[in-house]
């Protein structure tokens, strides 16, 4: 695809990549998918079925028994990932309309995001001969230590709302560690991590070190995760999908990762520096059209504030307008027609129950009649109870919910089942630092919110949100396991 915000028209036809090669599924059966903009026919996408994941993952286990791989050093592996890393800068324009367009986000979140899909390569090339074992004090006359090893063959279930990164995150550390991957990507946005298995090719990765296997959910996505060749798991999506995951997982005693999304709160005391917060709040639950499992879909307001912070939300909200991907607004579609009555479901349940409408932004008016847009939405006050308090909408709506104290703050923070991230926004020190160590979250941000952090930070959940930890050394340290080693020598 050339580089651009647009597209040729042409429908594009991109290659599974197994062992080594790009080519069709199977019987070349292939699966239509539409842009999320205008509901376009974009590209046709290899149908893999339960036959392709078995030769992927056969291939990525002699890669790790049998070929060069096990053979490379941390640092030869390192430099491969740096090399796959300048390959895609040398390719972003490229990749971020593909993934712009396959998305639906604007282009400028199309291009953030493969900026951060090429630091992770070159975080964790750098990160790869980093990783060190211990020496542990033990018995007379013994030396013991640790090693850190790959576990074998890696299977990634990778979600639609951001691909390229979380591809990224997986991959990088899982390969930086010497394992050997297989990736499923969402169906409904597969193209990125589809090039970018083109592009590991390009840049030297042996044949079954990366392979990438598209696919529907119930067929590629549930053969992989219960393929007994696998020896760790890791996935993005939801706690009902999650279930399915882990039970697979169980079954071949494998061990796995799970980031199951939130329903992340901003905790906004009355010292709070609205000017300050205001935008933060705005894109953390707004950007990618609130499809952000990390998006800060819950404010929670002191009541002295809740006059100029919902005001200042309501003049802010009512500017924004959903548009196509190149036109570049400040809202894209969601991802799909499914989506898209998914979140109206909510905003038709806010309706019903009596729920007051702060703000609402617009649709853009030239906007395609095929695409699945919805406006900017604000509500409250939401009674903490309400399924907009408690339910991951994954859409641009935001639940403002007011506090008395410091004390419920901290209730209603952890009052919902998951715990992912978390702000607190406050001019008051200590108090910031008391609220955000007793906040049941795997990140918390004090007068910021990183909407899932950056790439050296470690990112994981509490609760539903699901388990283990990725980015940063700490995914390292999931995709590996310790050896004890122990020397007799007098």
């Amino acid at each position: 695809m050339p580089e651009g915000t647009g597209h040729t028209g042409e429908i594009l036809r991109p290659g599974a990549v197994i062992d080594g090669t790009v080519g069709p599924a199977t019987g070349d059966d292939r699966f239509d998918s539409l842009c999320p903009s205008d509901g376009r026919l974009i590209a046709r996408i290899p149908r893999c079925d339960a036959a392709d994941v078995g030769r992927a993952v056969a291939s990525a286990r002699r890669a790790f028994d049998e070929g060069p791989w096990p053979r490379l050093t941390a640092l030869e592996r390192g430099r491969l990932l740096t090399r796959l890393s300048a390959l895609v800068s040398d390719h972003a324009g490229e990749l971020a309309a593909l993934e712009s367009l396959d998305t639906g986000k604007p282009l400028r979140q199309g291009k953030a995001d493969i900026l951060a899909l090429a630091r992770y390569f070159e975080f964790y090339g750098g990160a790869a001969d980093k990783v060190t074992g211990d020496t542990i004090p033990t018995a007379d006359g013994f030396l013991a230590m640790t090693l850190r090893e790959p576990l074998g063959v890696v299977g990634g279930i990778i979600p639609w709302n951001y691909p390229a990164q979380i591809m990224g995150r997986v991959a990088g550390a899982a390969l930086a560690m010497g394992n050997t991957l297989v990736l499923k990507p969402a169906e409904e946005a597969c193209l990125s991590v589809l090039r970018v298995g083109e592009l590991a090719l390009a840049a030297g990765f042996p044949a079954g070190v990366f392979n990438v296997v598209p696919g529907f959910g119930h067929e590629a996505g549930a053969a992989l995760a219960n393929h007994p060749g696998l020896d760790f798991l890791t996935f993005t999506g939801s706690p009902d999908v999650g279930v399915l995951i882990q039970t697979a997982a169980a079954r071949n005693h494998i061990g796995c990762t799970l980031e199951l999304g939130g329903k992340s709160p901003q905790i906004v005391f009355e010292d709070a520096d609205l000017e300050q917060a205001v935008p933060v709040i705005l894109n953390a639950i707004f950007q990618n059209c609130g499809q952000t499992c990390s998006a800060g879909s819950r404010v929670l307001v002191q009541q002295g504030l809740w006059p100029p912070l919902a005001e200042a939300l309501r003049a802010r909200v009512r500017t924004l307008v959903a548009g196509p991907h190149d036109r570049d607004l400040d809202l894209g579609p969601l991802i799909s027609e499914g989506q898209l009555r998914r979140v109206r479901s909510f905003v038709e349940r806010a309706a019903s129950d009596g729920i007051p409408l702060i703000a609402e932004g617009a649709i853009a008016p030239d906007a395609p009649q095929g695409g699945f847009y919805v406006p900017a939405r604000i509500y409250g006050p939401v009674p903490p109870d309400h399924v907009l308090a408690r339910e991951e909408v994954f859409g641009p709506v935001l639940s403002l919910i007011p506090f008395r104290d410091e004390a419920e703050a901290v209730r209603l923070a952890n009052g919902t089942d998951y715990g992912l991230v978390a702000g607190v926004w406050s001019r008051d020190g200590q108090r910031a630092l008391r609220v955000a160590r007793q906040v049941r979250a795997g990140q918390v941000f004090v007068n910021a919110y990183g909407a899932g952090g950056g790439i050296e930070l470690p990112f994981g959940g509490f609760k539903k949100s699901g388990h283990g930890r990725e980015k940063g050394f700490e995914a390292l340290y999931e995709f590996s396991a310790t050896k004890t080693l122990v020397l007799r020598h007098g």
